[in-house]
């Protein structure tokens, strides 16, 4: 089976709400105003944008029985994602995170995960809910959440045994890479993908490599299909062992970058499998990229193959 076949694509991670400062600042120890809540979370954000792409889909996770649930299942219900596999904590809220910009552009976040319903994913009926899955998609700071790592440690074989793929976005940080337990799990996802959609500075924690494109090299020599690498404002490349490809970013002006990465590698997945070839794809992630970073809200980015196609028209590359 290939990614042009016509499966259901799955997710698998935290289900949150994004709570966002107005103000420019550092942390969350003084009173500020906030907006949200904005539906979130990296596994959920790139389903949505898969969906609207016309693909089947699906998600596994979990919410509270609350407004900030509701938020994320009536979105992804709208945008076409199946949902029947989240499950509906009584005795946990659904997860939060508090994020500010600081004044250099960078971000500061708050996180409630671990406490909360997006930690409480079980295994008991993977079966039943990847019986008519062939992709399978897995960001690496989910694994934080031990539930979650054991669920996809466990789906991967069950993917594969039928004929299915694996799409994997690192997403790492120093502190997850510390953790020996995590970086081994990680490092068996990374190999067992098909395709590895990373950021930059993130492959070198796997291998021996000093930057993105020796562990580029090192990594497909030791068999992994694909590597499609996000360069931020500056497009994005494309790497197997035969050739190279290389797009330009959008020239955009940037109101939120939360969720382009999962907006960029929804689209490249999901263009693949509507049959379009590698240029075609990374000509379309980068464009749904670019849109994202146009919206207020990690998950208000996400658009529609006629959006993406217009706004290649009528935008300029970098």
């Amino acid at each position: 089976m290939t990614l042009t076949d016509m499966g259901k694509v799955t997710a698998v991670g935290e289900i949150l709400v994004e709570m966002m400062s107005t103000e420019p600042g550092h942390g969350f120890t003084e009173p500020q105003t906030i907006l949200g809540p904005y539906p979130s979370g990296a596994p959920a954000i790139f389903i949505d944008q898969v969906a609207k792409l016309g693909v089947a889909t699906s998600i596994v996770g979990s919410v509270g029985d609350d407004d900030f649930g509701k938020v994320n299942t009536r979105r992804l219900e709208r945008d076409g994602v199946d949902i029947s596999s989240i499950a509906i904590s009584k005795d946990r809220a659904t997860g939060i995170a508090f994020v500010r910009y600081r004044p250099d552009g960078d971000r500061d976040f708050l996180f409630t995960l671990n406490c909360s319903a997006a930690s409480q994913i079980d295994t008991d009926d993977m079966k039943t809910q990847l019986a008519s899955s062939d992709h399978l998609h897995i960001v690496g700071s989910s694994l934080t959440m031990k539930t979650v790592g054991e669920y996809v440690e466990k789906a991967i074989p069950v993917i594969k045994s039928q004929g299915g793929t694996i799409s994997f976005d690192p997403n790492v940080r120093p502190e997850i890479m510390q953790n020996p337990e995590l970086y081994k799990m990680l490092h068996s996802i990374l190999l067992h993908s098909d395709i590895v959609l990373p950021s930059m500075g993130e492959l070198p924690y796997f291998c021996n490599a000093e930057d993105d494109a020796s562990a580029i090299a090192e990594l497909l020599e030791q068999g992994i299909p694909e590597i499609v690498l996000k360069r931020g404002k500056h497009g994005a490349s494309r790497h197997t062992l035969t050739d190279a490809i290389h797009h330009a970013g959008f020239q955009v002006d940037e109101i939120d970058p939360t969720g382009a990465g999962d907006c960029f590698g929804a689209t490249y997945v999901a263009c693949r499998r509507l049959g379009q070839t590698a240029e075609s794809a990374l000509e379309h992630a980068c464009a749904a990229g670019a849109l994202a970073v146009l919206a207020q809200g990690p998950m208000e980015g996400t658009s529609s193959l006629e959006a993406i196609r217009a706004f290649i028209e009528t935008n300029q590359q970098r």
